[in-house]
């Protein structure tokens, strides 16, 4: 195919702008997906995508357009030839891309392998916090901008204020900004046109077919057929059976397949210079294919193109198997917290199943990082990093739909940096001018306890919320009670054209803060949503270490430390935390045969204590009379019976009692 007759883009969106959607239509209008197997979300193809209504992984797909021999030349780009409808085909590359901020990598990838990006906007909503991020990063690549408002079909659309806020934000003629609803597919065909003549048809730089140069922005495992690698073909050309090598890693590998995404794979004869498609290497070792490695000909190989800066996790988790017959359970004798009571040993095959879920999902997911680890009360594991909540409970959730793994994960955590006192340390080692030790960590439950500790550091956010101007001071209020330090407000998105609606919504502001990454994982958006009726929306990025004020807080049962639920909270609200994290345990605990006790634990001391009470059975209602003495009797050795299951029982806790005590955190 001719390069002029290819278009490689995005769509890039804040979540719930209407890309999927936007996706279907562009399908159906170009007849790329057979009408039997349309659906709703054609290109999330993940169960968790369409149960959730999100996009999670990115998605190419190829679609084939012809257009009308009658559209005018646009300005500075080649007319639509005339002549057979044949030579009017069009290649458009659509990458579906996320809208979560915790997926932000997704669309990081897939931006270097276009030329252009649909900047989606919902005419009902706005700008939003998240629209400011991608735009940012498809201007950083150099993308050609097409701002599109979706949804102008509701009844609840603001189409000229929207517009209006476009206008700034991009510095553009209104008239470039189209106007779609995904749901009627009204002005859709209008939007594949203006893909055509607005965005560049893509450069090669090395002419002849043996100049493969190839960047790899995504990939996933086969059991049959190995890693299968997604690439943008930038030089030459690549076809089956070609003999290829990894620039980066410098594995070799024979080309078992090449094909485009329709939106399933497709086998063709072969890719050329500004192709999307992909490669089914064969290859079975993990870590050996990686985003961003670049493919070229073992013959005549070129060296590795500028790949993509691994993300840094925000948030961890240590994610261990569940063993029976005692898998998770808590005795009731007394124990010391290095060798607690409360086992978890994880056997081997279940270790090694384990290992082998996660490092397949690594091949499909390489924001995600594990590393092996051991705790002396939960056997071998896994600490596990994680771009966000939402990140985290998508993963956990994949290990227990594709794996059918039974798992216990401990408390969501960020990295806090210790500096110990010199008398906790057994070998001292000199850290800049005084014998002091600095480490990370990663789990709540190797937090040192606060007699041990010198200072702690903890990782500070930069934050952007775009809000409505009437719920500024709610917003603001929350801020400061989530410990945040408030800079800039600018308006944003004024305007005289609003309607009744508009007046309520459409003045807004952008309010620029640094907060501790603790609390913004402390229920913030769910927060921000509740405040802001669902008008706010907010963006971050790390920006530095500083000095917390923070301690661990642990969570006994039946008198011990349960690892999986310890935490670090603020000494300001270690009172809150604790009465609140107790309560939520008492409610999701099953009940036992004998009572419970559930308590929270921190600053060396109990702070918050609950009873579970046990399950009761009258002993005596088989009997229809008699000597009361015999009724005593028996309540009595029942009374005994449960002091003795008290010592020497063990309380089952349910693999779900993890799951929503861990979401409880987000």
């Amino acid at each position: 195919m001719d390069l002029k007759h290819i278009r490689n883009f995005s769509i890039i969106a804040h979540i719930d702008h209407g890309k999927s959607t936007l996706a279907d239509r562009m399908l159906e209008i170009t007849h790329t997906v057979p009408e039997r197997k349309m659906r709703d979300q054609v290109l999330d193809s993940m169960e968790l995508e369409r149960e959730r209504g999100i996009t999670i992984k990115m998605q190419p797909v190829r679609m084939e357009y012809t257009p009308p021999q009658s559209l005018p030349k646009g300005e500075g780009q080649i007319p639509f030839p005339s002549g057979k409808a044949k030579d009017r085909v069009y290649i458009l590359n659509l990458i579906d891309t996320p809208g979560h901020i915790d997926f932000s990598y997704e669309v990081s990838r897939a931006l270097k392998a276009v030329e252009g990006s649909i900047l989606l906007i919902d005419s009902t909503q706005g700008v939003q916090a998240q629209t400011l991020t991608t735009l940012a990063m498809a201007r950083e690549g150099g993308l050609k901008i097409i701002p599109v408002l979706s949804k102008i079909d509701s009844s609840l659309a603001r189409v000229p204020e929207i517009k209006e806020e476009v206008v700034k934000l991009l510095h553009c003629d209104p008239n470039e900004i189209l106007l779609v609803s995904g749901r009627t597919g009204e002005g859709v065909e209008n939007l594949l046109q203006e893909i055509i003549k607005r965005v560049p048809e893509p450069q090669k730089i090395h002419e002849g077919d043996d100049n493969l140069r190839a960047l790899v922005f995504d990939f996933k495992y086969s059991n049959h057929r190995g890693v299968i690698v997604f690439i943008r073909v930038l030089d030459g050309k690549v076809a089956k059976g070609a003999s290829l090598v990894f620039a980066v890693s410098g594995e070799k590998f024979t080309a078992l397949e090449v094909g485009t995404f329709s939106p399933e794979e497709t086998p063709r004869e072969y890719l050329s210079s500004g192709d999307i498609g992909y490669i089914v290497t064969g290859i079975k070792k993990s870590g050996i294919a990686s985003v961003g490695d670049t493919v070229t000909k073992l013959i005549n190989p070129f060296p590795a193109l500028h790949g993509y800066m691994q993300p840094m996790p925000v948030v961890w988790a240590s994610v261990f198997p569940k063993n029976a017959p005692a898998r998770n359970a808590t005795p009731a004798s007394n124990a010391s917290r290095s060798d607690s009571g409360w086992h978890n040993v994880a056997g081997g095959d279940d270790f090694a199943e384990l290992k082998l879920a996660l490092g397949k999902l690594k091949l499909s997911d390489s924001a995600f990082s594990y590393e092996e680890e051991s705790s002396g009360s939960l056997g071998r594991g896994f600490r596990c990093g994680f771009l966000g909540m939402l990140h985290l409970e998508i993963i956990t959730e994949r290990l227990k739909r594709e794996f059918n793994l039974q798992l216990v994960i401990t408390t969501p955590s960020i990295v806090y940096e210790v500096i110990k006192k010199i008398s906790s340390i057994k070998e001292s080692r000199l850290v800049g001018d005084s014998p002091k030790r600095r480490e990370k960590i990663y789990s709540p439950y190797f937090f040192p306890d606060d007699v041990n500790i010198e200072t702690v550091f903890e990782p500070w956010v930069i934050v952007k919320i775009i809000t409505p101007v009437k719920y500024l001071g709610g917003i603001m209020q929350l801020l400061f009670d989530h410990e945040a330090e408030i800079g800039e407000t600018e308006n944003f998105g004024d305007s005289s054209a609003s309607s009744l609606r508009g007046q309520e919504t459409g003045n807004r502001v952008i309010v620029s803060a640094q907060m501790p990454l603790r609390e913004l994982m402390r229920n913030f958006f769910n927060e921000l949503k509740s405040i802001s009726s669902g008008y706010g929306s907010i963006s971050y990025k790390i920006a530095d270490l500083r000095e917390a004020s923070v301690t661990r807080l642990d969570i006994l049962i039946a008198d011990e430390v349960v690892p999986a639920f310890s935490k670090v909270v603020s000494k300001k609200r270690v009172e809150i935390e604790t009465e609140k994290t107790v309560e939520k345990l008492e409610s999701l605990l099953p009940r036992q045969m004998f009572t419970l006790k559930i308590q929270g634990k921190a600053l060396g001391r109990i702070i918050s204590s609950r009873t579970l009470s046990g399950m009761k059975k009258d002993v005596t209602a088989h009997m229809y009379g008699g000597d009361i003495t015999r009724k005593m009797k028996l309540r009595e050795k029942q009374k005994e019976g449960k002091k003795k299951m008290k010592e020497r029982g063990r309380v089952n806790i349910p693999q779900d009692v993890f799951l929503k005590m861990m979401q409880s955190n987000d």
